[in-house]
């Protein structure tokens, strides 16, 4: 179960929205194709390694759809948002039952809590001196 994963020398993990960019081929014709969503899960090892990639499509209907990593169609994947830093699960899949708002709002809340981390991070803790006793 990976949580991380490279694509020409770009790293996305679970949790990241990203845009997918693929070559489709019709005939004797080739065009872009761009799928964008967050990565629910990445499954596999080295050459046979491949992600899910979700979206809520027209009519609130939700759409995966499961990229190689390792095929020649793929273009280009770009991080458009990055998720969470230490995401708690390797497989995002109770987002399929989640309301996109839900979603966001989770994102939301790790983001002040990573924010509140941070800034406990940075504070020094005050040097308490016990006063001298003059006598």
């Amino acid at each position: 179960m990976a949580l991380k994963t490279k694509f020409k020398d770009r790293e996305f993990g679970v949790g990241d929205t990203v845009r997918v960019i693929q070559k489709v081929k019709e005939g004797d014709k080739e065009r872009k194709q761009a799928f964008e969503g967050l990565v629910i899960g990445i499954k596999g090892r080295e050459e046979n390694k491949t992600f899910t990639v979700r979206r809520v499509g027209v009519g609130q209907i939700g759409i995966e759809r499961i990229f190689p990593v390792n095929t020649p169609s793929l273009e280009n994947v770009e991080v458009v948002k990055s998720g969470t830093e230490g995401v708690r699960r390797a497989k995002l899949y109770y987002t399929r039952y989640t309301s996109k708002k839900s979603i966001d709002e989770i994102y939301s809340r790790a983001a002040r809590r990573g924010k509140k981390q941070e800034v406990k991070k940075t504070k020094k803790p005050k040097k308490t001196s016990k006063p001298s006793k003059k006598k």
